[in-house]
């Protein structure tokens, strides 16, 4: 039994109700009610106070679908940034008892604060960075010689390797961890009549407002997008192969151009080194004329350090997909189908694939691995290859002198 002191005076009321009730109701219902009743106090009851008690119910969150859940990853972003407006400069004259003359004391107005861009390590993505900042303004000025306060800055958080460029030239590159660029200078603030006073004039009625802010609209590119690509026409099983190695969450379904975002999954090895794979849009013929994605898809493929390429073995001549796929990057960039690079034949698992796979060695010089993202089939040896692709990345970088990009 529950001590007295426990239960509040309302909980002995609700005891002596049921009490009552017990004539009214069967044995069943009477058992039921005070189930009921039981599942209250619960929630009443606390150890500090039962007055505070809060309801223990947690609210059930609402279901999304995976496809509202994913993430994409941004490597573009326009950007309109405006620095803050100076203050007001103050028109004020010193006034005191028994001093006729005390002199202009109007103080100048504060700088409109900066607008920033500070790269930051643990971002790795735009997605974050919103179409329009603006700075904050300066305060006007004070009399008795006080000046207004500086606005302050805006920082903008950018991933390392963020290329800042205006006007299609490159005015910036963020390459390292707690780099800075003002994308915005603030305006200079007013001036007060004090400013103006001099020998000429000792009673200076003159003040000036601030200066607006700067004005720019500045595109922001990450400079590396993911260590590999994956490359490939719709339906190839891009988005499965990238769920099967790592652990994001394209939308995957049986119809072409399921991802019309690109999405970045991390393939975490024992050696603690991660190789960020990039799951692009599907290409199609004629995307270099700007046709499907187009221009937005072969960007994307640009900012990638090696290639993947993803063949359906399942259709007839796969090695046709190859030949399209390598035309369509030659002709939007000149050499960007020769960078580092491996024929991944998908599909396997199905009974025309093999078949397809001994015609595709046949047709193309390049290493082929044939898998199955579905089944998880001969995964390990892509796995393996790609950790190979990115160690001849990052001794290339080095032996430039320069420094590889760590996801």
């Amino acid at each position: 039994m529950l001590h007295s002191k426990v239960l509040l005076p309302r909980t002995w009321s609700l005891l002596g109700g049921l009490w009552l009730w017990r004539t009214a109701f069967s044995p069943h219902i009477q058992i039921c009610l005070m189930q009921q009743q039981i599942k209250g106090w619960q929630r009443i009851l606390s150890t500090s106070c039962a007055n505070c008690a809060k309801n223990q119910r947690l609210r059930q969150k609402r279901v999304i679908s995976e496809k509202k859940l994913t993430r994409y990853f941004i490597d573009h972003r326009r950007v309109s940034v405006t620095g803050g407006h100076g203050g007001q400069g103050i028109n004020s004259f010193y006034s005191e008892p028994r001093k006729e003359f005390g002199g202009p004391d109007g103080g100048n107005g504060g700088d409109g604060g900066h607008v920033i861009l500070k790269v930051d390590q643990q971002i790795k993505s735009l997605n974050l960075v919103l179409p329009l900042y603006r700075g904050f303004d300066g305060e006007k000025g004070g009399s008795k010689n006080c000046y207004g306060a500086n606005g302050g800055y805006t920082y903008v958080k950018v991933p390392v390797g963020t290329l800042v460029k205006e006007n299609g030239k490159t005015v910036a590159n963020l390459a390292q961890h707690g780099e800075e660029y003002v994308a915005a200078y603030g305006g200079t603030g007013g001036k007060g009549n004090r400013f103006f006073l001099s020998n000429e004039n000792r009673a200076p009625v003159t003040d000036t407002a601030g200066e607006p802010g700067q004005k720019r609209v500045l595109d922001l590119e990450l400079k590396i997008m993911a260590h590999a690509g994956l490359v490939g026409f719709p339906n190839a099983g891009k988005s499965s192969l990238l769920r099967a190695i790592s652990n994001a969450k394209p939308a995957v379904a049986p119809y072409p151009f399921t991802t019309l975002n690109p999405h970045v999954g991390i393939v975490n090895y024992q050696d603690y080194e991660q190789v960020s794979v990039a799951d692009v849009p599907g290409i199609i013929r004629g995307a270099h004329l700007n046709r499907g994605l187009g221009l937005t898809f072969l960007r994307h493929i640009e900012h990638c350090r090696f290639l993947l390429f993803v063949v359906d073995l399942s259709v007839s001549e796969p090695w046709i997909q190859l030949q399209d796929l390598k035309y369509e990057l030659d002709q939007y960039e000149e050499g960007l189908s020769k960078r580092p690079h491996v024929v991944i034949g998908n599909k396997i698992d199905l009974p025309q694939s093999k078949a397809n796979l001994l015609l595709l060695k046949e047709q193309v010089e390049q290493r082929v691995i044939p898998l199955s993202a579905l089944t998880g089939d001969n995964l390990e040896e892509l796995l393996l290859h790609l950790k190979e692709l990115y160690d001849c990345y990052v001794n290339a970088e080095q032996s430039h002198k320069q420094n590889s990009v760590k996801w």
